[in-house]
């Protein structure tokens, strides 16, 4: 039986038993895959969609899609996969109405028979939610919780909107592999920053209040209640009472 063994990186060798130590195949396990990068400035703040060139690459992007995307496709019809990533401080719950429309004609500019019909429906759900078993179809998927599946209807195409989308299409081969290494090294970053942060906010807040406590201490030495009751001494008083 064939045995592989490395060969660089992104190649595999496949020694074949018995025509030696020269012969073999080098078949590529890199992650790189063309995807299409769109830019939407429907709403205010301006977002990325993509999408794979075909089934084949939306595999990967299946695989390696990051946690804050968004995955679009025409309801019970084949179409492309598209995404959205959403910035930071947006919720898939509630994506601006200019943006989910920005996605669903995408998806239905980029499905043969959607783009065709009228009134059909795209549904979403984050990438997370998305299930891929093994005996399904390429770019074939299902979803972890159905609950998290929303839809939005598409009465029909608007060619302003896909032209405009269009107009922003940027071609890239990307290494998803190499991406995730480096979001992930990104989002460890910021964490220990922000963990650092708050460390030293709390050492501040700490300091603070053994000043305050210390100043408390320090002013009750100086701050003896008088009775009320006690007899009250003259001028004279006093000075015999310290004789």
């Amino acid at each position: 039986m064939p045995s592989p063994s490395l060969l660089g990186a992104g190649c595999i060798v496949v020694v074949v038993a018995g025509q030696g130590e020269n012969s073999h195949a080098c078949v590529s396990s890199t992650t790189t895959t063309m995807v299409l990068f769109f830019s939407s400035t429907a709403a205010d703040q301006p977002v990325t969609i993509y999408m794979g060139k075909d089934k084949v690459e939306n595999e990967d992007l299946i695989k390696y899609a990051w946690p804050q995307d968004v995955w679009f496709h025409v309801d019970k019809l084949s179409s492309a996969h598209v995404y959205l990533r959403m910035p930071d401080g947006m919720n898939w719950e509630a994506i601006p109405q200019p943006i989910l429309v920005d996605c669903a004609q995408l998806v239905k500019a980029n499905s043969i028979e959607g783009n065709k019909k009228d009134n059909i429906t795209v549904i979403y759900t984050p990438a997370d939610n998305l299930k891929k078993q093994g005996d399904m179809a390429v770019g074939q998927v299902a979803f972890h919780n159905d609950k998290r599946v929303k839809r939005i209807h598409v009465a029909k195409r608007e060619n302003p909107i896909v032209n405009r989308l269009n107009k922003t299409k940027v071609e890239k081969q990307v290494d998803h592999e190499q991406e995730r290494i480096e979001r992930v090294k990104k989002e460890n970053a910021e964490k220990r920053a922000q963990a650092a942060q708050r460390r030293k906010e709390e050492a501040e807040v700490a300091r603070q209040r053994a000043e305050e406590k210390a100043a408390m201490s320090y002013d009750s030495l100086f701050n003896v209640e008088e009775d009320e009751d006690a007899p009250r001494l003259t001028g004279k008083a006093i000075e015999e009472e310290f004789m």
